[in-house]
């Protein structure tokens, strides 16, 4: 019955869709293009390149597949033995409307992810690039340098998220997974970007909930979050590009701010890692292994960006540090990430490359510290614009006396993925 229900859904949205795009050129302003065209893309480019002729709706999808072959132990050899095989598919409805002139709206849906069988909304917004739907000309000479976006879906802090794994928009990630500490969430949001000569700056708040509810109850503070960003982005020249960033994220409240870590419902990659045979049996395992979550409140994050492109090289760096309380005392941990590429080819359809990713802290002050590393090594072969096929090795280990006792003591995996991926 869930499956028909969904069926029938689609269905009707893809009619609908078609109806509104009969004819229509799918091209949007101020767009990140699905597919290769959108790779090294961030903030949306305040360039007036495509001129409004009317309501537009474009519908778009992403699927992707991974073949799965890792090995995994800890010193208490109880995790469970993992196999070579296919992991569970994963697919997004998208839809992007033109409403206006410079106003558009995104909506993104989980067809299927690893942690929700059913499909539901991942969230969506309005973006406003100019106001002229106020009367012609109002306020042009600031919306030449701003951009708006109102809603509820992911908010711009740091600038990993532009390149993580959206479900199952793999597309712009030159490797299987993401981040250890993935930076991202979805909540009620709005937020304003300046740019203007390569120069960037961004503010925006949160409602600082992942699960919305207007119950409030003794233990509720209901605290917002507050994030922004200042950077410089400069294309040299054809060849040049230099892009540095730095963003910060605050929340000072007990029952909101948890989730910049722990936001992504949709699940992460390496299925079926760091699980114990018991929890396998007892169907107890986590859809959210390798990453770490501290689950700070009265949280404070800062994460830095550098990216650069030489030619074929490519460089993006994190250096982040998130802060906060766990149980009444303070803890922090320090991510540190290089991620190096050449890509090269008639239309640069090939890369090659590898990734260093290591958090290092503790959940409490002064307890022992754990620290968890990752290597990835591989490559990829864009076979269209819209088509991608990914090979790639890693290898993951924990360390460090905190992890004495739990699973994860002397914990480690690694092993060979391919992931094919489209986005349309």
């Amino acid at each position: 019955m869930k499956n028909s229900i969904k069926a029938t859904l689609l269905v009707g949205l893809l009619g609908i869709a078609t109806i509104g795009t009969a004819q229509v050129n799918r091209a949007l302003q101020y767009d990140r293009l699905p597919g290769q065209a959108g790779v090294n893309v961030y903030e949306t480019s305040k360039e007036d390149t495509i001129g409004y002729d009317g309501f537009k709706v474009r519908v778009g999808g992403d699927f992707a597949m991974q073949f799965q072959s890792i090995t995994q132990g800890n010193d208490a050899g109880n995790l469970a033995k993992l196999g070579q095989d296919f992991n569970l598919p994963t697919a997004n409805l998208n839809i992007d409307v033109q409403l206006e002139d410079g106003v558009k709206m995104h909506l993104r849906t989980y067809l299927s992810s690893r942690h929700h069988e059913e499909a539901w909304v991942k969230g969506g917004h309005i973006q406003i690039d100019k106001m002229d739907f106020v009367k012609p000309g109002f306020m042009s000479g600031f919306m030449e340098i701003a951009t708006i976006r109102i809603g509820l879906d992911e908010f711009n802090y740091g600038d990993a998220h532009f390149r993580r794994t959206d479900n199952a928009r793999a597309i712009y990630n030159p490797f299987v997974a993401n981040y250890i500490m993935d930076a991202f969430s979805t909540e009620a949001f709005g937020e304003l970007t300046l740019q203007k000569n390569g120069m960037l700056a961004v503010l925006g708040v949160t409602n600082g909930k992942l699960n919305q509810n207007v119950v409030v109850n003794d233990n509720s503070d209901n605290k917002p979050s507050f994030f922004g960003k200042l950077g410089i982005d400069k294309q040299l020249d054809d060849d040049k590009r230099v892009r540095l960033t730095g963003s910060w994220y605050l929340n000072k409240g007990t029952t909101t701010g948890t989730w910049l870590y722990g936001g992504d419902r949709a699940g992460a990659r390496y299925y079926g890692v760091l699980h114990t045979q018991q929890e396998v049996a007892d169907r107890a395992v986590s859809d959210f292994e390798p990453r770490l979550n501290a689950r700070f409140t009265e949280v404070t994050a800062i994460q830095i960006n550098p990216f650069v492109q030489l030619g074929g090289l490519e460089f993006f760096g994190i250096y982040e540090v998130a802060s906060g309380s766990a149980d009444g005392n303070d803890g922090s941990f320090t991510q540190i990430a290089a991620e190096a590429l050449y890509r090269f080819g008639g239309n640069d359809q090939f890369y090659a490359g590898g990734r260093y990713n290591t958090v290092k802290g503790a959940r409490v002050d002064g307890a022992p510290d754990q620290e968890i590393s990752r290597i990835n090594l591989g490559g990829g072969w864009f076979m269209t614009n819209n088509v991608i096929v990914k090979l790639e090795y890693v290898s993951q280990k924990y360390d460090g006396d905190g992890f004495t006792g739990t699973k994860y003591q002397g914990a480690s995996f690694e092993g060979v993925n391919i992931e094919a991926a489209i986005s349309f």
